[in-house]
C-alpha cells in the first residue's frame, strides 16, 4: 500500500512539473491520469521494489547529478573523438565488475553505464558485465570502478563514494 502512494506522489508530482497548469480542468485531468496509471500499474501487479524502489530512499537525488555531470563528460569525449579528422575511436569490448547486492542496483549499474555516451552494456553475466567502450578514455572511465562503487551506496552499503 505505501508503494502505491508513493508512485501516485511520484506522478502527481511529475505531472505538475510538466504541466505546470494548476487550472480546475485540467487539474481533474491530470487527478484522473495519475489515478488511471496508478491502477493500471496495480492491476499489472507491477508496483513492487523493482518497479519503485522506494528503499534506496533520497540518496538517487545525490547520485543523478553526478551521473548526469559522466553523462555530459562523456558525450563531449565521444564528441572529440568523432569530431577529430584522424578519429580518435579506439573500440574495444571489456569485462568490469558489478559489486552490487541487488537486482535493482545492478540494473541501475548497467543503465548507467549504457547511459554514458560511448558505453554499452551488451551482456550481464552474474557480478560482472561485458561492456562495449568506444573509446579509451571510456573504457578507463569504468576500469576505475568509480561508477560501480557509487551503485553500490546508491544501494545502501554506506563503504563507497556516495555522491
Amino acid at each position: 500500500m505505501l508503494q502505491t502512494l508513493s508512485l501516485a506522489s511520484a506522478t502527481a508530482l511529475l505531472w505538475l512539473l510538466l504541466s505546470g497548469v494548476l487550472e480546475g480542468w485540467l487539474l481533474a485531468l491530470g487527478v484522473a491520469s495519475v489515478v488511471g496509471v496508478v491502477a493500471i500499474a496495480h492491476r499489472m501487479n507491477v508496483i513492487d521494489n523493482e518497479g519503485h524502489p522506494m528503499h534506496l530512499g533520497l540518496r538517487p537525488l545525490l547520485y543523478w547529478p553526478w551521473l548526469t555531470l559522466e553523462i555530459a563528460k562523456a558525450n563531449i569525449d565521444v564528441t572529440r573523438a568523432i569530431a577529430r579528422p584522424t578519429m580518435k575511436i579506439r573500440p574495444r569490448v571489456l569485462n568490469v565488475p558489478a559489486s552490487q547486492k541487488s537486482a535493482v542496483g545492478r540494473v541501475i549499474y548497467a543503465n548507467s553505464i549504457t547511459l554514458t555516451p560511448g558505453t554499452v552494456t551488451v551482456a550481464v553475466d552474474g557480478a560482472r558485465f561485458t561492456v562495449h567502450a568506444l573509446t579509451a578514455e571510456a573504457a578507463r572511465s569504468l576500469e576505475t570502478g568509480e561508477m560501480d562503487r557509487r551503485v553500490r551506496a546508491l544501494e545502501g552499503d554506506g563503504g563507497g563514494a556516495g555522491a
